[in-house]
């Protein structure tokens, strides 16, 4: 997460604090403070919430950028854009649909939500998904919170994927980008479909506003939704098949 040090130094001289009267009343240390306006330190959200009270300002502006641009866990960018709207934590829970307390631990980041929850929040913060979402929309965050979901543990998972636990650890943690046949064993153990984990949030959405409207029209109709559903879980082999016979049909068609 990137702080404006600068910025907090500035409203501090503004409001004619020394740095001992801000540190005071956010009540940090006074070399922590001065290390935060130097920049040498990155605060945690709750120490940028203390300095944004003691500043009386929105905690948004003391931080450098889009709050999607940042980088803060879902949770915190909830909370913040919530503040941001001055929404209270029912306020938002009540738009969503959801009940107070597990919004609250969305915020904390105790549970990771499912993509429909996810949706409703973002619809409550007006707000598109994929700007809550950020790298915890990666393929890595993704299998984590399934299998945290279906209570697995990395060698659970594992083992019954037939691959092993450090392959595991590294997909979660982004370091390697499994094969697609990783990839199949993994939706098969967790009953989803790989697209769920190779398309990035808000893709769909981006896709369907360049296409005209007869074509999501078409697209929207059950049978093609049908062919969808089939085309995400055939394998490598089965989609380049697939993909030869459509090229093989314009070709003909063009004939």
């Amino acid at each position: 997460m990137i702080v404006r040090g600068d910025q907090i130094r500035a409203l501090r001289e503004e409001r004619g604090y020394t740095l001992h009267d801000l540190a005071q009343r956010a009540t940090l240390s006074l070399s922590y403070l001065s290390e935060i306006e130097r920049g040498s330190k990155r605060p945690s959200l709750k120490t940028i919430e203390k300095l944004a009270t003691a500043l009386n300002v929105p905690k948004t502006q003391l931080i450098k950028g889009d709050i999607s641009d940042t980088g803060l866990s879902m949770g915190d960018k909830i909370r913040l854009m919530r503040a941001e709207k001055d929404q209270s934590l029912q306020d938002l829970a009540q738009r969503a649909g959801i009940s107070f307390s597990y919004l609250s631990e969305i915020e904390r980041g105790t549970v990771y939500p499912a993509i429909n929850t996810l949706k409703r929040i973002a619809g409550g913060l007006e707000v598109s998904v994929s700007s809550i979402m950020g790298n915890e929309g990666s393929l890595g965050h993704k299998l984590k919170a399934l299998r945290e979901e279906y209570g697995l543990t990395q060698a659970q998972l594992a083992n019954m994927a037939g691959v092993t636990a450090g392959l595991i650890g590294q997909i979660e943690h982004g370091k390697v980008q499994p094969s697609l046949k990783t990839l199949e064993k993994l939706s098969e153990v967790m009953g989803v479909s790989p697209c769920y984990f190779i398309m990035e949030p808000g893709a769909v959405d981006q896709m369907l506003s360049l296409m005209n409207p007869e074509l999501r029209e078409m697209l929207m109709h059950p049978n093609v939704q049908s062919v969808l559903r089939l085309v995400c879980n055939v394998n490598e082999k089965e989609l380049q098949f697939i993909l030869n016979f459509i090229q093989l049909f314009k070709r003909s068609e063009i004939n």
